[in-house]
């Protein structure tokens, strides 16, 4: 659950960075997907950890950033 806390608090920053709510960002990842999401729908699946990586994607695109994977 830790985790899943800390993912919402960082997702809250960067939502903050570009002054969009999470009704916003909801709207915009309904917009893009074809698919209903709330602000419920989103925090639920982030505290159940069911989010998927595509959502994660979608989410990264619209505030304007991209996922990259680096090796250690």
């Amino acid at each position: 659950m830790e985790i899943n806390t800390d993912i919402k608090t960082k997702l809250k920053i960067l939502m903050a960075l570009r002054q969009m709510s999470m009704q916003d960002l909801a709207g915009r990842m309904s917009e893009a997907t074809g698919k209903p999401y709330s602000r419920h729908k989103i925090y639920g699946k982030i505290k159940r950890d069911t989010i998927s990586f595509t959502e994660v994607e979608i989410i990264a695109k619209i505030l304007g950033y991209k996922i990259e994977f680096i090796e250690e």
